[in-house]
């Protein structure tokens, strides 16, 4: 998968448009904020997570961190994070443009609380030098995510 993926199915939102791609690289919090001329903590971080039989996605805020007691309190599994190439393999992204649209149907989404203190945040969108700007129910929706949880800490 990639930014075209993302591209295809963000069109059925009609947010397609609003895909970012930039010059330089995207793939870290600090680069994206860089590239945005934003804070750190505005860039929404897709992390995922082995469970029995695939993996979770996590969408936190650039600057939080996974709880493991929190994590394990919500997800009911120790927070183990996949090898890059079980991302590639399991999501279909890239480390760097993992990002919760164009993904696998079975692969659940979570968004972590860390985002709601902004209006607006900026997820990766399949490749190392893109984003878009949601604001949290657009996220919530176009993810199909299931549900908030809060799972990190270091953000409060």
């Amino acid at each position: 998968m990639s930014i075209e993926t993302v591209k295809r199915y963000l069109e059925k939102f009609g947010v397609a448009n609003r895909v970012m791609e930039f010059e330089i690289s995207s793939a870290t919090v600090e680069l994206a904020a860089q590239a945005l001329n934003v804070k750190p903590e505005r860039i929404a971080k897709t992390l995922s997570f082995k469970n029995e039989d695939s993996c979770v996605l996590l969408v936190t805020a650039g600057d939080a961190k996974v709880d493991n007691q929190k994590f394990k309190s919500a997800f009911g599994f120790k927070a183990r994070m996949l090898a890059p190439e079980e991302v590639l393999e399991l999501v279909g992204h890239e480390i760097g443009g993992v990002c919760p649209f164009g993904i696998r149907q079975d692969i659940p989404v979570y968004l972590d609380v860390s985002l709601k203190r902004f209006s607006t945040i900026f997820p990766a969108c399949g490749s190392k030098n893109s984003a878009i700007e949601l604001n949290c129910d657009e996220l919530y929706q176009y993810s199909n995510a299931k549900e908030w949880v809060d799972a990190c800490k270091g953000w409060e």
